[in-house]
């Protein structure tokens, strides 16, 4: 399954290589995609290489090819594809499978995807899968998800890769807090929180990963951690 913004740049390197029989520079899709740097291009680039979808060829400026469509592209259309984002921080993007919860007893949460311990993917929501959660968990109750950890950043936090964490859904964070950020509009990351000024430090807990720092505009906090589901 593609992200969002993975299948935006999909479509427009495939309009503009029917049109100019030759892919858009980085610049182009920036604008295209109405992101702040090419930084995120790269990444989409990265994330469709990997997935099968484009072939970067060497020793070619431009030099993208296109190795499969998916099927909702299919005529050009998107029929079908509705991916939901993690989209914490204002009423209206609430994911639509987060569900009010009793502190008693057990609850399911939906499974929305995977969040990065590493470097910044975006999260996917799809809700079709749940997790059973004790009440005591989830404190004063409220809004939960849970997300599958990719990565090994958060480590010396005890977070590992594939397990899963249990999000209450909120825009505010204190200092210290480990949160779900989203970090330029569309990548999710699983950081601690720290703020000075204007400007948002993503802290991990993995002495390999530095601290990113970045402009208060630039991230948006989606939830804060209070559990944690181990399989062993």
């Amino acid at each position: 399954m593609l992200t969002r913004k993975q299948l935006e740049l999909l479509e427009f390197i495939h309009k503009r290589m029917q049109k100019d029989g030759v892919s858009p520079s980085f610049d182009e899709m920036k604008e295209a995609l109405d992101l702040r740097s090419k930084s995120g291009i790269h990444r989409l680039i990265t994330a469709l290489e990997e997935r099968g979808f484009i072939r970067r060829l060497a020793h070619r400026a431009r030099a993208i090819e296109i190795v499969k469509l998916p099927e909702t592209m299919d005529n050009g259309g998107r029929a079908g594809f509705e991916p939901r984002v993690v989209e914490g921080g204002r009423p209206e993007s609430t994911p639509k499978t987060a569900m009010p919860l009793d502190a008693l007893g057990v609850n399911e949460l939906p499974l929305l995807g995977r969040i990065a311990a590493g470097e910044p993917i975006e999260a996917i929501t799809d809700g079709a899968q749940h997790v059973s959660v004790p009440g005591a968990m989830l404190g004063a109750g409220g809004r939960h998800y849970a997300l599958e950890v990719k990565g090994d950043s958060m480590i010396d936090a005890g977070i590992n890769n594939g397990d899963v964490v249990v999000i209450r859904e909120t825009n505010q964070a204190d200092n210290g807090d480990i949160v779900v950020a989203q970090v330029d509009g569309y990548e999710a990351t699983l950081k601690r929180f720290r703020k000075n000024g204007d400007m948002i430090a993503l802290e991990a807990a993995n002495p390999a990963y530095e601290t990113r720092l970045l402009p208060e505009g630039q991230v948006k906090v989606q939830g804060k951690l209070v559990g944690l589901i181990r399989t062993y």
